[in-house]
């Protein structure tokens, strides 16, 4: 196979194609880019076994056929020419000839039919939706999710259809974040996948704030997001999410309503003085009033306060600040309800903006 494309053109969907490649992978072809020249394309596939993706561009083929070829070098060769080189690529006989002016690398290569295949999937359900709206549904939310769980399940991310609303739920057991958007097709039976969190993190790096479309299809076994030139899929986690409706507190009567960015200050500077291990902040409401301490194990503490709407009894309850933070950094409305039921009792925090359908529930700590 041969082709010659530029220098611009392709270190964008190799960046974005190598990024599933395991460093370390167990098989030797893991660690292999899959190229493909066919009419004027170029295809580019990598997997890790879980997630699978496949860049389509535009090149000059002289000659089509497929090989394989190192990722990691293959990239770092790409990346390191000048923007404006034209890069021919040959392969034969077991090797790769990379050229740009007066550089020439032979990389070795992998018989392509070694490369595993992917397998079909029957998708039984489809949605397209502007990417910037699955973008923040799936920032909003993806931070609560486990990591290296034993309860494998909360390794990832619940993405459920009903009617025309698609949802997005994540938990560590601690901590809560739930989001849901409105789509255009709706579904006549409701459904939910488990997609892991590796997937969900990458598909956080490849979705952009546009309005350009995105298609999701899901099926028993696989996830598969199609983006203009991008094809991504990934297996699903096999197992039973929690009944997250239990966890979601009712009937709160102390509600305050704080400026987010006031509230995220303060807490942040509050945290300068937690200890790694214990990043409990002491809460007390008072009518207009929300005071945040930190005490460290040397006895060191930070205390901040300020002005809220609220005209409840007084309370004193405790959380990880880490966690508050993580839920205020990733909403990005500017006044959030806080509703709590006691001292023992989940707060339930909500964006005061009524169209916003987002919910966030912390645990609280022992005092």
């Amino acid at each position: 196979m041969q082709f010659t494309v530029s220098q611009e053109t392709i270190v964008r969907p190799l960046q974005l194609v190598c990024s599933i490649v395991e460093r370390r992978a167990t098989l030797p072809i893991l660690s292999t880019i899959l190229l493909r020249a066919h009419g004027n394309q170029l295809t580019m596939t990598s997997t890790d076994m879980e997630l699978e993706m496949i860049a389509t561009l535009p090149v000059a083929v002289e000659q089509e056929g497929k090989t394989t070829v190192s990722a990691r070098k293959f990239l770092d060769i790409c990346r390191a020419l000048p923007n404006n080189a034209t890069i021919s690529f040959k392969a034969q006989d077991n090797k790769a000839i990379v050229r740009a002016g007066k550089s020439r690398f032979s990389l070795s290569t992998l018989p392509s039919e070694d490369f595993p295949d992917s397998e079909g999937a029957n998708y039984i359900d489809e949605i397209t939706l502007p990417q910037s709206a699955l973008k923040s549904l799936l920032d909003e939310t993806s931070f609560a999710m486990a990591s290296q769980d034993v309860r494998y399940y909360l390794n990832g991310l619940l993405l459920e259809r009903e009617e025309n609303t698609l949802r997005a739920v994540a938990t560590d057991g601690h901590r809560l974040a739930l989001g849901s958007l409105t789509t255009a097709t709706p579904v006549a039976e409701k459904s939910s996948i488990i997609v892991p969190r590796k997937a969900i993190l990458e598909l956080g790096r490849l979705l952009n704030d546009s309005d350009d479309n995105v298609t999701v299809a899901f099926s028993a076994q696989q996830i598969k997001v199609e983006l203009p030139d991008l094809h991504f899929t990934s297996k699903l986690i096999d197992g039973q999410f929690p009944n997250y409706d239990r966890v979601i507190p009712l009937g709160g009567d102390k509600e305050v309503i704080a400026d987010r960015g006031q509230l995220q200050q303060a807490l942040s500077r509050a945290a300068i003085l937690s200890s790694d291990k214990h990043r409990s902040v002491r809460i007390n409401l008072e009518p207009g009033l929300f005071k945040a301490t930190v005490i460290n194990q040397e006895q060191e503490s930070a205390e901040e306060e300020i002005s809220v709407e609220y005209q409840g009894p007084s309370l004193e309850i405790a959380f990880n600040n880490a966690y508050l933070l993580d839920l205020l950094n990733a909403m990005p409305e500017d006044k959030v309800k806080l509703t709590f039921s006691d001292d023992n009792s989940s707060v339930l925090i909500t964006p005061v903006n009524e169209k916003s359908e987002r919910q966030y529930v912390v645990m609280p700590m022992r005092l």
